[in-house]
């Protein structure tokens, strides 16, 4: 029997009395791997040995952290085609999105490697001592960004590599000095156990302290509870649903220490279609969204869940030339039966209510865990008075919507929950004419798309992957990018302390050669 353990920190183990296995869904079977969850004692073991790693961890420099970072997506890369095949069995995805998203692993490790090592990201600010200011003298202030602790991350179903073990979360965390546990997926536990096993011999072969790092296994929602529950855990970072996010957030928020919990969670990521545009492209409109809604069988974060347009001749031919377009696309594999079950309920939930015409629906048989894509349309009047209609359907599935004017869409707009993005189509300069509607959508979403598909998050240090409540739980920071790393420090104040027992961010040679503000100018400068 092939056993699958976790890791407490550089040691193996398998000390709890619960198993289960992972499932490969585009062959309908279990895999054989034996998963052991987690255990009390692990859990405890786990815990303690982070926050013993923190009171090192949280000092080491800059160049150290980045070369554990950078030895990390060595480690992932050297795992080559064990881990890409390990990807594929548990998810039922090709080989080639198994390899796009480790490659966007490591252009997120090093990304943070790169950030760390330059040292900036610290934001060290400096008010030097005014002694003889009238009438007050003014003390010596320097500020910089510190680590919280012990940070943990839930692996997401979706993204076995770029969203979990060691995705976003868990680079942004280790490069901000925060020692992290993940609960890996239970839908990916052994793709989560092969990029462990890669974080640990990172650590050791770069000298970071035994708990810098651990894996935790887990079929159901207890391990999860009881990390989040821990007096020594300091923040959490989560990618899943509405449901699991907010179990979180009030989880954290009843502890004697609340403590926060980054989580990104539903989106139907509005698609705002203007009227010329219709006139002019409807066709050309309709193919791409085709592919953008059943782009990875619709199992993306922001896949778009709803269009928006005002009643016309065009918008009806865009209708049906969507509804033509989706069908001709071959249904795909799901990641799970479960998240097909889920579908398939949920879009029977939206389907079932009054005023919803199904305007395609595949119909045909599919593969084992294949999903049936699905189109629908309701009048605005309808869609404002059910928020039923507003569900997200996580899979290949949308709803168009026809209003009746540009007051009621942007009535539409302005009462939608928050979202993650929101996409306007428009041709010339016919947006000018709908400025009301584009100030509702921003108020609504973390990103605005012009003339493109919300499919599709670009790494990179501009990039907002986050927006208002239930997008995700604090709309002012991004789980993507390296601006991410902000989720996972504090800011903290040195006042009139003595030069040379300040950190090297702080001190007045500026030994690390690092952007400062002093007195109000960003410099390199010496004091």
């Amino acid at each position: 029997m092939i056993t699958g353990k976790n890791y407490i920190g550089n040691q193996k183990s398998t000390k709890g009395n619960k198993t289960y296995k992972t499932f490969n869904p585009e062959l309908n079977k279990e895999n054989d791997t034996v998963f052991t969850e987690a255990s009390e004692e692990e859990i405890s073991d786990a815990v303690n040995l982070a926050s013993q790693a923190f009171k090192e961890y949280s000092t080491i420099s800059g160049v150290k952290k980045a070369a554990f970072l950078n030895a990390i997506a060595d480690e992932i890369l050297a795992l080559d085609d064990e881990l890409v095949q390990a990807y594929c069995s548990e998810t039922g995805l090709p080989e080639g999105r198994a390899k796009g998203e480790r490659g966007r692993t490591i252009g997120q490790l090093r990304s943070f490697a790169n950030l760390v090592e330059e040292g900036s990201w610290v934001e060290a600010t400096i008010d030097k001592a005014q002694p003889n200011r009238e009438p007050m003298p003014r003390l010596d202030i320097r500020k910089m960004n510190i680590p919280l602790g012990p940070v943990v991350v839930f692996g997401a179903s979706n993204f076995p590599l770029a969203y979990s073990t060691a995705g976003g979360d868990t680079a942004a965390a280790l490069a901000a000095g925060c020692p992290v546990i993940v609960k890996s997926h239970p839908m990916h536990s052994g793709t989560g156990e092969l990029v462990a096993s890669a974080i640990v011999k990172a650590a050791e072969k770069t000298g970071m302290p035994n708990g810098v790092f651990s894996n935790l296994n887990s079929s159901g929602i207890e391990v999860g509870q009881q990390l989040v529950a821990n007096p020594k855990v300091k923040a959490v970072g989560f990618t899943g649903s509405i449901k699991g996010g907010r179990a979180l957030l009030d989880l954290s928020a009843k502890r004697e220490e609340p403590i926060p919990v980054f989580a990104e969670m539903g989106s139907i990521n509005p698609v705002v279609v203007l009227p010329e545009a219709l006139e002019n492209r409807n066709q050309e409109i309709a193919k791409t969204y085709a592919g953008s809604i059943t782009l990875g069988t619709g199992q993306f974060c922001t896949n778009p869940g709803l269009i928006i347009g005002i009643k016309s001749e065009a918008f009806n031919s865009f209708v049906n030339h969507l509804s033509q377009e989706i069908l001709e696309i071959n249904p795909s594999c799901m990641l799970h039966p479960n998240i097909k079950e889920g579908y398939n309920t949920n879009k029977e939930k939206v389907v079932s209510q009054e005023n919803v015409t199904v305007t395609a629906n595949y119909e045909s048989d599919v593969a084992n865990n294949h999903a049936q894509q699905t189109v629908v349309s309701v009048e605005g009047k309808t869609f404002l008075e059910n928020s039923t209609l507003h569900l997200e359907v996580f899979g290949p599935f949308s709803m168009v919507v026809q209003c009746e004017d540009s007051d009621e869409l942007e009535k539409i707009i302005a009462n939608l929950e928050g979202q993650l993005t929101g996409t306007v189509i428009s041709d010339n300069d016919e947006i000018k004419n709908y400025s009301n509607v584009i100030a509702a959508l921003q108020n609504r979403v973390g990103r605005i798309i012009f003339n493109g598909v919300p499919t599709g998050v670009e790494v990179c240090e501009s990039m907002v992957h986050g927006g208002p409540y239930p997008a995700s739980t604090d709309s002012r920071f991004s789980a993507v990018g390296i601006s991410s790393i902000k989720r996972w420090v504090r800011p903290f104040s040195y006042q009139s302390w003595p030069n040379n027992l300040l950190p090297k961010e702080l001190q007045n040679e500026n030994p690390l050669s690092i952007f400062r503000t002093i007195d109000g100018i960003r410099t390199k400068d010496k004091i």
